[in-house]
C-alpha cells in the first residue's frame, strides 16, 4: 500500500483507559504476603477501540473515533491522550456512566496486578439514539470502519445494524455470531471465541487442524468474507471461502507485553484492506505490526516506518545490487528517504552498533553495504578479513535498524553510490567530510553526505590485536 494514500477509517467501539503505574517495592505488607510498592511514575494510553484508533493515526490513516465516556476524570484523561495521539474524537459523555480503566501495577519492571473499572449497563434510549446520529455522519464518508466489540454495551442491535452498510467493516469482537446479520467484510476473534462459536467447549490440542478442518463452517456462521483466527503466540490464521486457510507466525514475546497488541493487528489488517492489499498481504501487515508492539513496554502503538520496516525484513535483508536499486526505486516512490553507508564490518562491535542505529534514524530506509573478502584484503592486509562476507552481511541483516545489505567487490562504493543515488551518505567513526573521496560524487547525485560521531577505543583492528595477544 502506497504511502501517499491517506485513508479515511472510522473506529467505532468500547473505549478505555490504560494506565500503567510503576514503582518499586523493597518489603511486605504486615497485612499480608504482598510487596508493598511506591508508586514512582504513572503512564497512561488509549486502550481497547481507543488503542486501535490511536494505532491506525499512527500508520498513516486519518482517524474518527465513536464511542461513550462517563462524565469522569477518566474520560477527560482519555480525551487528553486520544488528542496527543491525533485522534479525532467523538466519544459521547453519558452522564453517570464510568469510562472503562485498566491499571497495571508494574513492580520493579514485573507486573504484580491489574485492577479494573467497568460499565457495562444498558446504555439509555437518548444516547443510543444520539450514538446513531453521529455514526450515520462519520461512516458516510470512511473508506473503512473498524467496530472493537468487547462487551462494553456500546453495540445495541440498533448501532449493529447501522454498520451493516459499511463499504468495508472490519469487527474485533469478543463475540462475533450477533454481527452475521452485518455480513461484515472481516471478523478477527480468538480461538476460543471460535471453538465457542462451533459449539465447543474447550479446544483441542491440535488447533490448527481443527480450525483447517472447520474453516468453511467459520465462515457461515460469522457471515464474514474474511475470518481471521488469532492464536496468541503462533500467529493466526485466515480463512476466506475458495481458498485454504492462510497462516502468519509470530515471534515469541511474554504474555505481560502482549497487552494492546491484538488491536495494533487490527489496525494494520484494515488498514492494509483498506488500500487494496490481498488479505493475505493485510494479515502479514498485521502481524508484522504486532510483532512491533510487544517489543515495548505498556500499550503501545506501531508508527508505518516501523512497520514498513518489519514487512521489509519478512521479504528479506540481503540482495544483490542490481535488485537492490529496484527495490529502493520503489520506496522513492512512496517518497521513501534512502540513507546508504559503507565499511567492512569483520568483528562487529558497539561503535558499529550505535553508528548504525543513529543512520537508520536519519531515513526511512538504511542500506549497508559490505566490502567483499578479496576487497577487505587488499585494505586490510592478508589475515582479513577474519569472518566472510556471507557470515558479515548475515549478522548485518540480523540488526533491526539495517534494512537492506549489499556487497560490492571495488575498494569504494561508487558504482553501488551510482546506482542506488541515496539522499544521504553516512559514516561513522573518525572521519571529516573532506576526508571521503565519495563526498564530491554524492552530491553530484543530488545527495547530502553526514559524519556521525564514534565511539572512543572501540575498533575492529583493536579487538583483533587483543585477540591475537592472547596466550
Amino acid at each position: 500500500m502506497g504511502t501517499d494514500e491517506v485513508i479515511e477509517a472510522v473506529v467505532v467501539g468500547d473505549v478505555m483507559l490504560d494506565s500503567w503505574l510503576h514503582g518499586s517495592a523493597k518489603r511486605l505488607a504486615q497485612e499480608a504476603p504482598v510487596p508493598v510498592m511506591r508508586l514512582e511514575a504513572t503512564e497512561d494510553a488509549p486502550g481497547g477501540a481507543a488503542n486501535t484508533a490511536a494505532n491506525l493515526v499512527a500508520l498513516g490513516a486519518r482517524v474518527r473515533l465513536v464511542g461513550i465516556v462517563g462524565d469522569d476524570a477518566c474520560g477527560a484523561e482519555l480525551e487528553r491522550v486520544l488528542r496527543l495521539a491525533g485522534v479525532g474524537i467523538d466519544l459521547l459523555t453519558v452522564p453517570g456512566r464510568r469510562t472503562a480503566h485498566k491499571r497495571r501495577l508494574v513492580t520493579s519492571g514485573q507486573l504484580t496486578a491489574r485492577y479494573d473499572e467497568e460499565d457495562h449497563g444498558v446504555l439509555p434510549g437518548w444516547a443510543e439514539r444520539e450514538l446513531l446520529a453521529r455514526l450515520a455522519g462519520a461512516v458516510a464518508g470512511a473508506d473503512v470502519v473498524v467496530a472493537c466489540d468487547y462487551g462494553g454495551g456500546v453495540f445495541t442491535p440498533a448501532v449493529r445494524r447501522a454498520l451493516a452498510g459499511a463499504p468495508l467493516l472490519v469487527v474485533d469482537a469478543h463475540a462475533v455470531a450477533p454481527w452475521r446479520e452485518c455480513a461484515p467484510a472481516a471478523v478477527l476473534p480468538n480461538y476460543e471465541e471460535v471453538v465457542r462459536l462451533l459449539g465447543g467447549t474447550a479446544g483441542p490440542i491440535d488447533r490448527l487442524s481443527y480450525l483447517t478442518a472447520h474453516s468453511e463452517r467459520v465462515l457461515e456462521l460469522t457471515g464474514a468474507a474474511i475470518v481471521v483466527t488469532t492464536l496468541d503466540g503462533e500467529g493466526t490464521l485466515l480463512h476466506r471461502s475458495g481458498s485454504p486457510p492462510y497462516r502468519t507466525h509470530a515471534r515469541p514475546a511474554p504474555q505481560h507485553m502482549a497487552t494492546g497488541a491484538g488491536d495494533t493487528y487490527t489496525a494494520a489488517f484494515a488498514l492494509w484492506l483498506a488500500g487494496g492489499a490481498a488479505p493475505e498481504e493485510a494479515a502479514e501487515a498485521g502481524q508484522a505490526a504486532a510483532g512491533v508492539v510487544v517489543r515495548r513496554p505498556g500499550t503501545a502503538v506501531c508508527p508505518r516506518h516501523e512497520l514498513l520496516r518489519a514487512l521489509r525484513r519478512h521479504e528479506g535483508t540481503v540482495h544483490p545490487a542490481e535488485r537492490l536499486a529496484l527495490l529502493l526505486d520503489e520506496h522513492r516512490r512512496r517518497g521513501e528517504r534512502v540513507v546508504f553507508t559503507n565499511g567492512c564490518f569483520d568483528v562487529l562491535h558497539r561503535g558499529h552498533v550505535t553508528y548504525l542505529e543513529q543512520a537508520g534514524r536519519l531515513g526511512d530506509v538504511l542500506v549497508v553495504a559490505v566490502n567483499s573478502d578479496a576487497s577487505v584484503t587488499r585494505l586490510k592486509g592478508p589475515g582479513r578479513p577474519v569472518n566472510p562476507c556471507e557470515d558479515r552481511m548475515s549478522v548485518l541483516a540480523a540488526l533491526y535498524d539495517v534494512d537492506y545489505v549489499t556487497e560490492f567487490d571495488e575498494d569504494t562504493p561508487e558504482r553501488l553510490l551510482r546506482m542506488i543515488r541515496p539522499e544521504l551518505y553516512v559514516k561513522g567513526g573518525d572521519y571529516t567530510v573532506e576526508m571521503l573521496a565519495e563526498a564530491p560524487l554524492v552530491r553530484s547525485l543530488g545527495g547530502e553526505v553526514h559524519v556521525l560521531g564514534h565511539l572512543p577505543d572501540r575498533s575492529t583492528t583493536a579487538i583483533i590485536g587483543r585477540m591475537r595477544s592472547l596466550p
